[in-house]
């Protein structure tokens, strides 16, 4: 029986060893983040906003809220406080479909642009210091790994 104990304790020091792992990994890299952030006195901006970013970054023109929401993968009401406090910020405006009042676009104000090559040099740094020199194809397996482990948290337990 205490021989059947250790050995659940150990895998289960394993599993959560993983999950342990990843969110140190997560805390260092929103640390890191931040500071470049701070250094570039970007106010407003946490990390979490990088998909919002990311993704206007790629658009030319104003687009709906329920883009930002899709491409960021987050839940509607996490990206709408997101572009609340970046609206806030300066570097988001909002305008509502004059087809549909239902409808709210948004798109990068000239502040929100003027930070671009700031994010992509963050972005530079943090891909350098995350990776460092592993090859490729051990960056593939990690993000196979990840995205079978994103699939089964999005999985509903029976």
């Amino acid at each position: 029986m205490a021989r059947e104990r250790k050995l659940m304790a150990r895998r289960s020091k394993r599993r959560i060893g993983i999950i342990d792992q990843i969110a140190r990994i997560r805390e260092r890299i929103d640390q890191m983040i931040d500071t470049e952030l701070r250094e570039r006195n970007l106010e407003g901006i946490v990390p979490a906003h990088g998909a919002v970013f990311f993704y206007l970054f790629q658009q030319e023109k104003p687009v709906p809220i329920k883009d930002v929401v899709a491409n960021a993968r987050r839940t509607k009401s996490t990206v709408t406080v997101m572009l609340n406090t970046l609206t806030r910020y300066g570097y988001i405006l909002k305008e509502v479909s004059e087809e549909d009042n239902r409808v709210v676009y948004v798109s990068l104000t000239e502040k929100g642009w003027a930070m671009q090559s700031d994010f992509e040099a963050i972005s530079d740094l943090l891909l350098k210091r995350v990776f460092g020199d592993m090859p490729k194809d051990r960056r593939k397996i990690i993000k196979k790994v990840l995205d079978e482990m994103e699939v089964n948290l999005n999985i509903t337990p029976e």
